[in-house]
């Protein structure tokens, strides 16, 4: 059964930095690209970076230079390492390949 599970979100000091650890089953985790989302509060779910099988990675412009996405396919694993927090970086973030999204993971920054 394919499956996506997010670790590592919590409450943060704005400038504060949290990694995200996004663990897959059930797919060939080597071969998707993998994604990062997020959902504030009365917004809309959103890009905020891509990182495809080669390892080619993309950003939104909010987080460049902040958050960077990585992966290591032996252990099935994406991650998002998130510097210089922001409140308005507060959300639920979301792990996604394809149609295939996780169940979320709470980051609050607090200013």
């Amino acid at each position: 059964q394919a499956r996506l599970v997010e670790s590592g979100g919590g409450l943060v000091q704005a400038g504060g930095s949290v990694r995200l650890s996004c663990t897959a089953s059930g797919i060939p985790f080597n071969l998707h690209a993998m994604g990062w989302y997020r959902q504030a509060p009365a917004k809309q779910r959103e890009l905020v970076a891509t990182i495809d099988s080669g390892g080619t990675t993309n950003y939104a412009d909010s987080v460049k230079g902040r958050f960077t996405i990585s992966r290591d396919n032996a252990k099935k694993a994406v991650y998002l390492q998130m510097n210089s927090l922001k409140p308005e970086d507060t959300a639920v973030y979301f792990c996604n390949t394809y149609a295939l999204w996780g169940q979320g993971t709470q980051v609050t920054v607090s200013s």
